[in-house]
């Protein structure tokens, strides 16, 4: 399968030497690497904020939602803008906005002031995720590009994997606000670094799109808000029922409104090619499942077993450890052995791991219990990092390659949001942090709902076509 990407000639650059592949993957990757630790960093602390804050369960919902819902809804949009402005812009904008909301963070006393500036944090780290690939696709030899781009999946995983670590270690050491300030001298020196080595590159420049991002953004949050409120308020109660209709309106509005903009901040077109569709779905379904499920494993070793967030952290290692091992040699691979083939494989093995995992775990259940499933699920995230970036960009034409990047990092986060939801919501029909036993019971169904979804994405990864035709 040939999945070589080629940077065509829409997109504009300043003449320069090429820089070192070294430095070109340390400016792209430390400000993703700063990103991705943030989506996991916060949940082993979850617990001890509760406690500091007086957060309630909605709360604790809306401390990764917030950032999962601006992060999402903005991700077209950070991706459009780029290519008007220039994408190394809208990056290093990005950067700046991401480090100055993780001070924010830190010196929050509330929790709605927590939330806020935890949507803030999204709206930078929705300049940072997809733009780092195009950056790193444009910069990268076609010949290098499947193993940068496997490389970067590592980076991803490896903050995937330091994230309930790091976060453990703070809480324990320090304190949870130091989990923010660890951002803030990382930002400071990535900005003049990424400066220095990335070069200016633009796509498409047609007129923005305002109205449909404010049709995309409104009916994502008025969608999510509707189902993080469903089991507290009542799936038939009024105010659920008319937020769902309405984000669902919103949603169909954006659809019908891409279809006739000649400038959409969303091109359609891009759903035409059966493996950029396939593989978004894909990507949600890995969204919802397994990050849904990560939600509320990560606090069972504190709740449940009363374990230290430092110890909770060491333990699922096995798991976030894999995928910085897994990604890279994933993407040195999928030329040979087939996107489809590694995606497929992927998936399987992380619903497999979650069906595990909710039929094995209990209030006493011993740490070995769970280094099988931690490793096969691990194993199975890191098969699906590389493979999906590289079909998704090779999807795209070049000058849609920034917005095909954006489109799929939106339907991932939009997944992580959803799935917080929704497993949440499954918890608390059947459990509750009253007890460790309560817990259990409240986990176990969650947990199985995830592996479900996720095997979909399964069987929705085996559909694509056998050989990926990179776009010119």
């Amino acid at each position: 399968m040939t999945t070589t990407l080629t940077s065509g000639s829409s997109a504009t650059s300043r003449s320069r030497a090429p820089r070192p592949l070294a430095a070109v993957l340390l400016a792209v990757g430390i400000p993703m690497f700063m990103v991705t630790l943030d989506n996991l960093v916060v949940t082993n602390a979850l617990p001890v904020i509760k406690h500091e804050l007086g957060a309630s369960l909605t709360d604790l919902q809306w401390f990764v939602n917030a950032y999962t819902l601006s992060f999402a809804s903005l991700l077209l949009a950070a991706s459009a803008l780029g290519d008007r402005i220039g994408r190394k812009r809208m990056f290093l904008t990005g950067i700046a906005l991401f480090t100055a909301a993780s001070a924010a963070c830190a010196l929050a006393t509330e929790p709605w002031m927590l939330i806020t500036a935890r949507a803030v944090q999204g709206f930078g780290g929705a300049a940072v995720m997809p733009l780092s690939l195009t950056l790193l696709s444009a910069a990268v030899p076609e010949k290098m590009r499947s193993a940068a781009i496997g490389i970067w999946g590592g980076i991803s995983g490896l903050g995937v994997a330091l994230g309930p670590v790091i976060g453990g270690a703070v809480v324990d050491g320090l304190n949870w606000q130091w989990i923010f300030w660890l951002n803030v001298p990382i930002g400071i020196l990535a900005l003049p670094f990424v400066a220095r080595v990335l070069t200016e590159s633009h796509g498409g420049a047609g007129r923005f799109d305002v109205l449909g991002l404010l049709l995309g953004s409104g009916g994502v949050l008025a969608v999510v808000w509707g189902i993080v409120h469903g089991a507290g308020d009542g799936w038939m109660s009024a105010q659920v029922l008319v937020t769902l209709i309405a984000g669902g309106a919103l949603l169909v509005g954006l659809i019908v409104w891409e279809l006739r903009t000649p400038n959409p901040l969303l091109p359609l077109r891009l759903f035409r090619s059966r493996a950029f569709g396939l593989v978004n779905v894909t990507t949600f379904t890995f969204g919802v499942g397994v990050f849904g499920s990560i939600f509320l494993l990560a606090q069972y070793f504190q709740v449940v077993q009363h374990l230290s967030p430092l110890q909770a952290g060491i333990r699922t290692m096995p798991w976030t450890l894999a995928p910085m091992v897994v990604a890279p040699i994933a993407g040195l691979v999928v030329d040979r052995v087939g996107a489809r083939t590694l995606l497929a494989l992927g998936q399987a093995m992380q619903a497999a791991a979650l069906a595990w995992l909710a039929l094995a775990i209990g209030v006493d259940t011993g740490y070995g219990a769970f280094v099988g499933p931690f490793l096969l699920a691990g194993i199975g995230m890191g098969l699906t990092f590389a493979p999906g970036a590289t079909v998704t960009m090779a999807s795209a034409a070049p000058q849609d390659q920034a917005i095909a990047s954006g489109t799929s990092n939106t339907l991932r986060e939009v997944g992580v949001a959803l799935g917080v939801a929704v497993l949440s919501s499954v918890f608390s029909s059947y459990g509750s942090y009253l007890g460790g036993q309560q817990y259990v019971d409240g986990l176990a169904p969650a947990v199985m709902v995830g592996a479900v979804i996720v095997a979909v994405g399964a069987l929705v990864a085996v559909l694509l076509p056998r050989r990926i035709v990179p776009v010119s």
